[in-house]
């Protein structure tokens, strides 16, 4: 019998995850049914993340303001798709309800 593989996750899609909670407001059930997640394991993320304990940051040294902006700018690019797909999904129930 073959076991199956646990899925890994990056520690930048941990903390985007995390930020999507703290920093955007959204409900971790929420936000966790929107990146195709267990809510409790984005739960026990986001408790680590307050206790301090989300990991060591890179050894990579400071970014330059051009990294600063192309990470600033891919995180708001993956909310805004995930308040995109919210809000598809809400005019298709509301059509559905009609």
């Amino acid at each position: 019998m073959t076991r199956k593989q646990r899925k890994q996750y990056t520690a930048e899609f941990k903390r985007e995850a995390v930020r999507l909670v703290s920093e955007q407001g959204y409900k971790i059930s929420q936000a966790a049914g929107n990146l195709g997640i267990h809510a409790g394991m984005l739960g026990r993320w986001v408790r680590k993340a307050k206790e301090g304990h989300m990991g060591a940051p890179s050894n990579r040294g400071p970014l330059s303001p051009e990294q600063e902006e192309i990470q600033r700018l891919r995180a708001e690019n993956k909310r805004l798709l995930m308040e995109r797909e919210i809000l598809k999904k809400a005019a298709f129930f509301a059509k559905e309800s009609s």
